[in-house]
């Protein structure tokens, strides 16, 4: 009897711990919904990813506008007509297909470099990705031989940051916000410029659309935003605390939320298939790649340092099979954040390297704006306060009443845990 009591015990207790584990289970995954659906993670890494590629496809454009007719204007060997008929085929999105005029690609070209400037600076952030998304696609998809690794970097991110809230801290629109909450004016999205631009892009859609010069995947695509920002605005204007305001803040945080993950997936997936492709190469097995592109014309502009580096063979094997071991690793190290915090600075080096040697400084930018997703929120917050008293310094302080708003964190302060130190 005694015996069958001690059973009865004992799968009571086993009874009981498996209640207990599934209500753990249960309240982790209660509070992973939370978490995803209450905040919008990683506002610091977000916002360094819009500076970093709006900022190096703004100097990308500026460089190359002397030779802007000659890459993706009229001038361009890959003409209009082939253009065309390429985009008729795989229906890529590009507004210089949409008349052969000189005046009409000079300004697209302005409104790419206009987008890209606002973008960075943060002002109407929600419109502006939109726009530097069609300024990065009409020209990348106009003359599809131009680009290299970093374009299609820019390609996808541009992409990518449609669905970010990266407005959040070091924009205009943080700074405007903030200014809303300290003098009390309500809520921050209520405002003139924001209605009119809504208007004006409407108005721009509509005849778009009427002149059918855009498929229609892209245009049901482009209405959706419009209709969203809209619906934004009106329930941003009944209440700030209502349920349709809070409806949208869920819906809005959850495609952040989605966007910087999908972010942090690509930028492993570039850095594992590039690893494993040199792994198969014969000059990265014996540790003598690296030897051939510094002896190349094309990417030599300081023959002389290239020259130096690659004189010393030990070091350029150590860098080609380093190369090949951070690349391959740094997938699998995400999660650890001292290991990942290592080979991101190994990386960013790399880049460093490759930008001054071999030049090319806007495939190494497009790179290091994509490693910046995995920087810690401790290292971005102390850039950030150096930057604020190096501007204070150059501005002489605060001299006027506006000179200058005191930064205002997102309401939950969260990042994703590939990121957090």
């Amino acid at each position: 009897m005694s015996g069958f009591q001690r059973n009865a015990a004992a799968e009571h207790a086993e009874h009981r711990n498996g209640e207990s584990l599934g209500q753990r289970a249960s309240r982790a995954v209660s509070s992973g919904i939370e978490r995803v659906t209450a905040s919008a993670l990683g506002p610091y890494q977000s916002a360094v990813v819009r500076i970093g590629f709006s900022a190096t496809w703004l100097l990308f454009l500026l460089r190359e506008f002397p030779h802007r007719r000659e890459m993706y204007g009229p001038d361009a060997p890959w003409s209009w007509g082939m253009a065309q008929q390429l985009i008729s085929n795989n229906d890529a999105f590009t507004a210089l297909m949409w008349s052969d005029s000189r005046v009409w690609f000079e300004f697209v070209y302005g409104v790419a470099v206009l987008a890209s400037v606002l973008l960075l600076l943060g002002w109407r952030t929600r419109v502006m990705s939109v726009l530097f998304m069609i300024g990065v696609l009409s020209l990348q998809n106009r003359s599809v031989f131009m680009g290299d690794g970093g374009d299609n970097v820019i390609h996808l991110m541009s992409i990518y940051l449609v669905f970010t809230r990266c407005g959040q801290v070091w924009s205009l629109d943080a700074r405007r916000a903030a200014r809303a909450r300290a003098g009390g004016f309500g809520s921050p999205g209520v405002d003139l410029a924001g209605p009119v631009l809504w208007w004006v892009i409407g108005l721009a859609l509509s005849t778009i659309t009427f002149t059918g010069r855009v498929s229609f995947g892209w245009l049901l695509f482009f209405w959706g935003l419009w209709v969203v920002q809209g619906l934004w605005w009106f329930a941003d204007r009944r209440s700030e605390r209502g349920e349709a305001r809070q409806l949208f803040d869920v819906v809005a945080n959850l495609a952040h939320n989605a966007a910087l993950l999908i972010i942090m997936v690509e930028a492993c997936l570039i850095y594992a298939t590039a690893g494993w492709y040199k792994i198969q190469g014969g000059r990265w097995q014996d540790g003598t790649a690296v030897y051939y592109p510094l002896h190349l014309d094309y990417f030599s502009p300081w023959p002389a340092l290239g020259d130096l580096l690659s004189a010393f063979g030990p070091m350029v094997m150590l860098v080609t099979y380093g190369t090949v071991a951070v690349q391959v690793a740094f997938p699998f190290t995400v999660f650890n954040r001292k290991m990942k915090n290592v080979l991101l600075v190994f990386m960013i080096t790399e880049h460093v390297f490759i930008a001054v040697v071999l030049g090319l400084p806007f495939f190494s930018l497009a790179m290091i704006a994509a490693d910046a997703v995995f920087l810690p929120t401790s290292f971005l917050r102390r850039v950030g306060g150096w930057a604020a008293r190096a501007r204070e310094r150059a501005v002489g302080g605060r001299a006027g009443g506006d000179a200058a708003v005191p930064e205002q964190r997102p309401a939950q302060d969260a990042e994703p845990s590939a990121v957090r130190t």
